[in-house]
């Protein structure tokens, strides 16, 4: 059964994120709100988890899973950035948007898509992450929670909750949590690339919705 931890969404109990983080270094799979839809997260390096995520999304090893991390040194570690790569990240970061990049070595190889070698990358502008990431000191490997045959990620905690309650470890709650997903740019073809529209504008990478 799912723990369920309710949060304060700008000033986070740090009392229950030192719990949360201990769920998740004991190899806790964990729901929580984001700067865009709610998500699944683990530890990076934590291959059970990682297929608990694809079980319940319903994905194969093709999915792009996403690095949740605290800020731009964090990124530079896991992935590779040149230098307009890195001025779009500083203009854009942080926000609600996943950045496919090719991934280093400091990657488990089965975080990465197989044949791309990428991940996505990320920073939230969220107080309940960014106090998690703070607590680990390091970052969270995620996916948003859309589950199978859905349009939308799930919204309401409750609810998460209940249809998640024997597949997770813990819910967390910190007030609304809207149902569209972060955008995903892909940088690794010299200009961006739309993936995915979601929450962030298109315009700083010069870009239109189809």
């Amino acid at each position: 059964m799912a723990q369920y931890f309710s949060l304060h969404p700008e000033q986070p109990q740090a009392r229950l994120i030192r719990q949360a983080a201990e769920i998740i270094r004991g190899g806790g799979l964990v729901v929580l709100p984001t700067d865009s839809a709610y998500a699944l997260v683990c530890a990076v390096g934590d291959a059970s988890q990682l297929e608990r995520i694809r079980k319940i999304r319903g994905v194969d090893d093709r999915h792009h899973f996403t690095l949740m991390c605290r800020d731009l040194s964090e990124i530079a570690i896991y992935a590779r950035v040149d230098n307009s790569q890195y001025r779009l990240l500083k203009a854009t970061t942080p926000g609600p948007y996943t950045f496919i990049l090719e991934g280093t070595k400091e990657l488990p190889r089965r975080v990465l898509h197989p044949k791309r070698k990428t991940i996505g990358l990320r920073i939230p502008e969220h107080a309940v992450v960014s106090a998690l990431l703070a607590e680990l000191d390091g970052p969270l490997l995620t996916s948003t929670l859309l589950l199978p045959g859905e349009d939308l990620p799930l919204t309401d905690p409750d609810e998460i909750r209940e249809r998640l309650e024997k597949q997770v470890d813990l819910v967390i709650e910190a007030g609304y949590c809207g149902p569209e997903a972060t955008t995903v740019i892909d940088l690794t073809s010299g200009s961006p690339q739309l993936v995915r529209a979601g929450r962030g504008a298109l315009e700083p990478f010069g870009l239109e919705a189809d």
